[in-house]
């Protein structure tokens, strides 16, 4: 068995605890502030790394406070990125989470979202199988780096991509290669819709359903996440939905995706049915809404996978 490699942010997620959302020119009270380990990559790497499978973190580390937050946090998990030496300042991502457990995310890009061409000579692809990437990374101006080395070097691996929440923001013709590219998709309903449109245009989405033309582009699975539904299915030659696992409450939905995705690409690449790897994945998310912020303990993590 190889290894997965995850591509992507690591950054510091401030976490803002407010009755709600600001209005233009109103002041609202922080009732907690709280820094953690973040970004969508390092959320999904984080379960796949709690559930013991080898992943390898490729993730942009810069200098900066954000920067040093993100490489001390790391060492105390024994985790270290390809990428130590990224110039420039990290960003962060400031999540607002409202009383119901909403959360909105204002993120700064800094060098955590900026990659370099030669940095991907690092990888030993040998040793890869399955391989992350994110949409956020990829409407960014060294997007096409990544699409690049996925491209040149990842033939025959198994890549999963998750559009991300801005879908739209991805330049056509890098989504375009991606999709060329095979990926199992992960994304939520609206992501899928937005993504669907993208191909074919509302009208025929209305009538075939988004899972169904993102799996006729990539000629491959798609999985969407339906939140209180579960999360469904479609490999061109079968579908489904696998509810959701019970939600003893939500503090917040920070991360939940980025778990989700992680839990399913863990369970794929150690051999379970899809069916099976959505079911872990569906209680591994049901234990991080219920959890402050998007990095559990890892026997949290493991405690969810097993149910």
């Amino acid at each position: 068995m190889g290894k997965i490699l995850v591509i992507g942010v690591t950054c510091a997620d401030v976490i803002l605890r407010i009755d709600h959302l600001p209005h233009t020119a109103e002041d609202v009270i922080a009732h907690e502030q709280r820094t953690t380990l973040g970004g969508c990559a390092f959320n999904a790497f984080w379960v796949m790394h709690a559930l013991g499978e080898p992943a390898v973190l490729f993730s942009p580390i810069g200098t900066g406070p954000y920067g040093d937050f993100v490489r001390t946090n790391l060492a105390k998990e024994g985790i270290t990125s390809a990428i130590d030496d990224a110039e420039g300042e990290n960003g962060c991502c400031f999540c607002f989470v409202e009383a119901g457990g909403e959360r909105t995310f204002i993120a700064h890009h800094g060098a955590d979202y900026r990659y370099r061409l030669e940095w991907f000579d690092r990888i030993d692809v040998d040793d890869i199988d399955f391989v992350y990437v994110c949409g956020l990374e990829i409407e960014e101006p060294s997007g096409s780096y990544i699409v690049d080395f996925l491209e040149r070097r990842c033939a025959g691996k198994t890549i999963f991509f998750t559009p991300g929440p801005r879908p739209a923001m991805v330049p056509a013709d890098l989504l375009d290669r991606i999709y060329d590219l095979h990926p199992i998709l992960h994304l939520n309903s609206s992501e899928a819709q937005l993504c669907a449109d993208r191909i074919a245009g509302e009208e025929m989405t209305v009538s075939r359903g988004a899972s169904s033309i993102l799996a006729d582009r990539t000629g491959n699975t798609v999985f969407v996440t339906l939140g209180k539904k579960g999360c469904s299915y479609e490999t061109g030659d079968a579908c489904g939905t696998v509810p959701k696992a019970p939600e003893k409450r939500i503090v917040d939905t920070i991360g939940a995706g980025d778990a989700h995705i992680g839990a399913v690409m863990a369970c794929l690449h150690r051999g379970a049915g899809i069916e099976d790897a959505i079911a872990c994945a569906n209680r591994v998310c049901a234990m991080v809404v219920a959890t402050e912020g998007a990095h559990p303990e890892a026997e949290a993590v493991r405690a969810a996978a097993r149910g």
